[in-house]
């Protein structure tokens, strides 16, 4: 189904060590509006909606995953020569005294992930409704972490990450139009 290259959809770059900026970002990595969600939220959805729309709910869930992987090379980078020190003045003291740097889904007030956070309604135009509900969250939350970062190598990616926020929201309000536009025509059977 997927051919993966082994590479980041997005370069990823940071240009300092800052581990209170990595816990803000876990809110992309298992927050409710993350990528997590989002992906398992879009390939869930697929077995419900119209054949119309299957090919779009694969494609962005799997580009959701892709946007997990970014986020994921973000934290680490931010991460990896931090001290002891930076991680606990940061926040990520628990973290690091249960898993050392590894990553785990939590969002940044370090609350696990839960599949609570994945909507799916059964109804395709209710579940697209809420994708791009879901999609505009992303993006609010995106530029939020833009703002709260100086670092310009990190705002690209996360710009970017922003950007293709955007650009799922318009796929699944197109997605909506051509279902409401099928719901409306007449069959002859």
């Amino acid at each position: 189904m997927w051919v993966y290259e082994k590479k980041l959809q997005y370069p990823v770059r940071v240009s300092k060590c800052d581990p209170h900026m990595a816990k803000l970002l876990a809110e992309q990595y298992g927050g409710a509006d993350g990528e997590l969600a989002a992906a398992l939220r879009y390939l869930n959805q697929r077995y419900t909606i119209p054949d119309k729309i299957i090919g779009l709910l694969t494609d962005i869930g799997t580009e959701e995953f892709a946007h997990l992987e970014m986020i994921a090379t973000m934290i680490y980078k931010l991460t990896k020569d931090a001290s002891v020190e930076q991680l606990q003045e940061a926040g990520l003291g628990p973290n690091y005294a249960q898993r050392d740097s590894a990553l785990f889904y939590t969002n940044s007030s370090s609350v696990p992930f839960t599949a609570a956070y994945i909507a799916s309604k059964g109804d395709p135009i209710a579940d697209l409704y809420e994708d791009i509900a879901a999609e505009e969250k992303a993006r609010a939350t995106y530029q939020w972490l833009i703002d709260l970062t100086d670092d310009v190598d990190l705002q690209d990616s996360l710009k970017f990450l922003r950007e293709r926020e955007i650009v799922h929201s318009l796929r699944f309000r197109e997605a909506v139009e051509i279902l409401k536009d099928d719901r409306e025509t007449k069959k002859i059977f």
